[in-house]
């Protein structure tokens, strides 16, 4: 199937590694001009080089997204090299796992930043843009955890609620306008990330991180984890005029770890 990329202008965020580089690739086969973000201009590069194989156009875009200039600058940059954005895709790492009472405000106010306002911040600045666009697309990232809470993350659970009820609104508010508003809410996909948080818990269960992963293999009903580009699949076709018709939905990857029905 032809998702009717080609041509088409992503802004990447959070793309050096992991979930958001798994995407980018996905959009860079199917033949997306696209400008990638992260922190770390090392991290870009490398990952630029890979993107660059498939004969696209990448641009490396570095800033923190937890700074309240940075969403604005990526757009600018981006608007500059390409002249457009048909895709957005806002994706930003998740907070530090914590119990409740050992977070302080501090921590709080920087994972609000991180975890909802970076999407809040690049969806505005990128909203006159979408506009002029074709086929624009907004897909944000937050995690299964938006229904069903993950033991000793309660900011995730917390704060990636308030972008999930962000995307719907938007899904409403903008659908006249025939721009589209869609999330992914992951669960144990083997990125970093997770590696981390199964290095968090074997610490506090005084086991290991094979052991942990075992574990959690265990409660999947698959067997195992997810990996980056099943991941980056669904994104790419959520972002794509192949899914024209879908908007407002919070898609879980998970291997069926959500014990819900809706």
């Amino acid at each position: 199937m032809d998702l009717g990329l080609k041509g088409k202008i992503a802004l990447v965020t959070g793309a050096s590694r992991g979930l958001g580089f798994a995407t980018a690739e996905i959009l860079a086969q199917e033949g997306t001009r696209i400008a990638i973000n992260s922190r770390d201009q090392r991290h870009l590069d490398h990952a630029a080089k890979k993107l660059a194989q498939y004969g696209v156009d990448v641009i490396t875009l570095p800033g923190d997204l937890t700074n309240l200039d940075i969403p604005g600058q990526l757009v600018s940059a981006t608007l500059k090299a390409f002249g457009g954005i048909d895709l957005l895709f806002t994706n930003a790492g998740g907070p530090p796992p914590a119990a409740f009472e050992d977070i302080d405000e501090d921590t709080w106010s920087h994972a609000i930043d991180l975890s909802f306002m970076s999407h809040v911040r690049l969806i505005r600045a990128a909203l006159p843009a979408l506009r002029r666009s074709e086929s624009p697309s907004v897909l944000t990232v937050t995690s299964v955890s938006v229904k069903q809470p993950i033991p000793n993350l309660v900011l995730s659970n917390s704060i990636r609620a308030a972008t999930a009820g962000l995307t719907k609104t938007l899904a409403l508010e903008l659908g006249k306008e025939g721009i589209r508003f869609n999330s992914i809410l992951p669960s144990w996909t083997h990125t970093e990330r997770v590696e981390q948080l199964m290095a968090d818990r074997a610490a506090r269960m005084g086991t290991n991180i094979e052991a942990e992963i075992e574990s959690q293999n265990e409660q999947t009903p698959l067997g195992r984890m997810g990996t980056p580009e099943e991941f980056g699949r669904a994104a790419a076709f959520l972002l794509s005029p192949a899914a024209s018709y879908i908007t407002g939905a919070m898609l879980t990857i998970d291997g069926g770890t959500y014990k819900g029905l809706f």
